[in-house]
């Protein structure tokens, strides 16, 4: 009798406030992903330690554009603590559904990442879609 491994989980995906509601998620739901949405959570005003603290114990992966908050070390510090991983999308000021094709076409790529790297961490994705990693 063989034993069968249990493939790996689709991971779940939360769009931050930073992204919006809509062309993102939209994106992802198209590319049979599975995405939460800041808003259907939380408030827009809530303090993002809090919501990484939430989202952390989920084991959901964060998308934001926020390159702030990987240099503040209260949400440095929830990252840390609740065992976040996050990509942070640095393209600089672009359209929504811009954000949305880039993240898309570096959603296998950032499976993999996941799969090949422990929470915490931090990661970038550029304009182009490459992946690096900045923070554990």
């Amino acid at each position: 009798m063989s034993l069968k491994s249990k493939p790996p989980e689709t991971p779940i995906f939360f769009v931050d406030r930073s992204l919006g509601k809509k062309f993102i998620a939209d994106a992802f739901r198209s590319a049979n992903a599975r995405i939460e949405i800041h808003d259907d959570h939380f408030p827009q005003s809530v303090n993002d330690v809090y919501w990484l603290r939430v989202v952390g114990s989920r084991g959901w992966i964060v998308l934001t554009k926020d390159e702030k908050i990987r240099t503040r070390n209260s949400e440095l510090q929830a990252v840390k603590n609740h065992s976040v991983g996050m990509f942070v999308l640095t393209a600089g000021n672009i359209t929504g559904p811009a954000m949305a094709s880039i993240f898309v076409s570096a959603l296998p790529r950032m499976i993999r990442f996941i799969r090949g790297n422990k929470k915490p961490f931090i990661a970038v994705i550029s304009r182009h879609g490459r992946i690096r990693k900045v923070r554990t």
